[in-house]
């Protein structure tokens, strides 16, 4: 019989140029896909041989060739499966010149295939990731069970148009020969399929074959050489995640982990189960031992590796991983997830998300026995990985007290290079505490000296060291802990010890007049000023209200070249400090002497320096601090 030529009809043509131009980001994935499709034919032979035994037909092992022929310039991907019939094969490659075209279309488009994820494997849309590289394609099957004249040929150049005949075909199975364009016969070297099938199909379960030219030297005639050809398997078959954990080796699980991570080092921890019931997986994840350079980065790649059925579908799959575990690599194995028509972008449901739930309560589940019973090695993982596991906190709300016991903190309480636990902290609290206090800093020698925390030291009250940027918004996320709450020794009004209520209040009328002269004096810069219940030996400091944003995060975010809403915080003065009297006392005799105003300025400046920022005039600073020692001196020098 002749071959029989069959018009694509005008929807096949968007079909494919949708396919060839905009599906797949990398060309190499066509022999993926072909690849995969002949694990799938191998897969329904052996199903169907169960019970139809002529399927074997007398062959061996289950395999996948490759044959790249350079005189011809074709790579050939063939199988002994299932095979297919005159109408298989029209049904199959020739859907798409259906009257049914257009809802396939659309349900392509929208991403619409959930009841039927299998689009992909089957001959159909992976099968024209082929017309990326070629610009032929020929299909020559023969369906196992049926006699070799009841082959079939297939061929077509995306033209338009393709062709069907009856082939003779010896063996059962299917031969897809891809005509490689000139400037694609990368594909013929035998490194180039190497690495493909290495990079895609490695724990594919059929061996992938191909015949390879080797010279050995001669048994016979020493010094002679000769070239004979051998058959290579280039995929391992070995999917580490398909076994049993008691009998992979904690070197099997490193070796697999340098495979996939480029990482030199070991891992810290290996996560290895099967989930079982609604979303049925296999899951083999690794929390690493160092920190990656660019794990702040936004081009830095999140998500384990995602395969089906053994074949990678995804190199990193952002779905399954919340960002503040982005640190986590290994692989996810599932045989029934849908995905969308490239393999490359999974579909949002509900399937996706029940991994990811999973996936997460394993990971935060390992850590927390990690911490519970290998402190030390925690410290390690913290040390490296802390800054990003507490993202959790503010992005996953359902899990921030999971992740917030999971933190380890250093306070004034503990030496450095020690830490606490916001529950160790809530037991250790001193009786009348209510609250947790934290405070930011860049440094431990800073805040160890800061004056924000000089009445928490008096009353011995802990207060946790927190030196990261991204702390205070982390701590405001959390808001509280085991019903106390979370409180910055920075920000609001803070009183310790209610027996000074009544001297705060004295103190208030006494400097009434002042607080007000530096409240005009200020007006600009400050929303208030007002008398501190947390300074004991320091002059002022500079607070904000409860719930505003940590001048050392605005400082990040300036720097990051971000707006930055201008607030207006709080000057506070410490009444018994001997300056205030002095200030007052000059108050009282000339309200109107300049050097209140020059006070008061330098107050401001002070308080600026004392958290850690500029001053607002740095060199009028400078000449009123130098003033100030001059006169001192001359003073000193006077009254000798």
């Amino acid at each position: 019989m002749t071959a029989e030529k069959m018009s694509f009809k005008t929807e096949v043509k968007q079909l494919l140029d949708l396919v060839v131009n905009s599906l797949y980001s990398h060309k190499e994935i066509f022999l993926r896909e072909l690849i995969s499709n002949a694990s799938d034919a191998i897969d329904k032979a052996r199903y169907e041989s169960l019970t139809n035994k002529d399927v074997l037909e007398g062959e061996g092992e289950w395999k996948i060739r490759i044959f790249a022929d350079r005189d011809a310039g074709t790579i050939t991907v063939s199988d002994n499966g299932i095979g297919m019939t005159r109408d298989d094969i029209i049904e199959a490659l020739g859907t798409i010149a259906h009257s049914g075209t257009q809802e396939f279309l659309k349900a392509l488009q929208g991403r619409d295939v959930k009841d039927n994820p299998e689009l992909i494997g089957q001959f159909g849309v992976g099968f024209y990731s082929s017309f990326m590289v070629a610009d032929k394609v020929t299909v020559i099957s023969r369906r196992a069970g049926q006699s070799a004249d009841k082959g079939v040929k297939w061929e077509s150049g995306a033209d338009g148009s393709f062709t069907v005949e009856n082939f003779t075909k010896e063996k059962k199975g299917t031969d897809v020969v891809v005509h490689l364009r000139e400037d694609e016969k990368k594909y013929l070297d035998e490194w180039e399929i190497r690495n493909v099938v290495r990079k895609y199909s490695d724990y594919i379960e059929h061996p992938i074959v191909m015949d390879v030219v080797r010279e050995k030297e001669s048994e016979i005639k020493k010094g002679e050489k000769y070239k004979t050809t051998e058959e290579e398997q280039l995929n391992s078959g070995k999917a580490i995640w398909l076994r049993d954990r008691s009998v992979v080796s904690r070197e099997e699980y490193n070796e697999f982990y340098k495979h996939i991570s480029h990482d030199i080092s070991d891992p810290l921890e290996v996560i290895h189960y099967r989930a079982e019931g609604t979303s049925e997986f296999l899951a083999l994840l690794y929390i690493p031992s160092h920190a990656p350079f660019d794990i702040f980065y936004k081009e830095y790649r999140i998500g384990p590796t995602l395969y089906v059925k053994r074949v990678q579908i995804m190199d990193h799959c952002e779905e399954l991983i919340p960002l503040y575990l982005r640190f986590v690599k290994g692989v996810v194995d599932s045989s029934d997830l849908p995905l969308n028509v490239s393999r490359e972008t999974l579909q949002a449901n509900r399937q996706v998300e029940v991994i990811r739930n999973s996936l997460t309560k394993k990971v935060l589940d390992t850590l927390g026995e990690m911490k519970k019973n290998e402190y030390e090695k925690y410290t390690g993982f913290y040390k490296e990985f802390g800054t990003v596991l507490k993202e959790g906190i503010h992005y996953d709300f359902k899990r921030k007290e999971t992740i917030a016991d999971l933190l380890i903190l250093e306070s004034t309480n503990k030496e450095a290079g020690t830490y606490t636990t916001l529950q160790e902290y809530v037991d250790n609290m001193k009786e009348g505490q209510n609250d947790i206090y934290y405070i930011t800093g860049t440094s431990r020698d800073e805040v160890a000296g800061s004056p924000y925390i000089e009445a928490f030291k008096e009353k011995d009250y802990e207060v946790l060291i927190m030196l990261d940027e991204i702390d205070d918004i982390i701590m405001g996320s959390l808001g509280e802990y085991r019903g106390k709450k979370i409180k910055s020794v920075t920000k609001g009004d803070i009183e310790l010890d209610k027996e000074k209520q009544a001297g705060r209040e004295e103190a208030q009328k006494k400097y009434r007049g002042l607080i007000e002269l530096i409240k005009v004096k200020l007006k600009d810069d400050l929303k208030d000023v007002r008398l501190s219940g947390r300074l004991r030996d320091s002059a002022c400091c500079l607070v904000s209200d409860e719930g505003t944003m940590d001048p050392q995060m605005e400082k990040v975010l300036k720097a990051m070249g971000q707006d930055v809403p201008v607030t207006k915080r709080i000057l506070e003065i410490n009444p018994e400090h001997p300056l205030f009297e002095t200030m007052n006392a000059l108050f009282e005799k000339d309200r109107g002497n300049p050097l209140l105003d020059e006070y008061a300025s330098l107050l401001y400046g002070q308080a600026l320096v004392l958290e850690g920022s500029k001053p607002k005039d740095p060199a009028a600073f400078a000449r009123s601090v130098a003033d100030l020692m001059t006169d001192k001196a001359e003073h000193q020098i006077g009254s000798k």
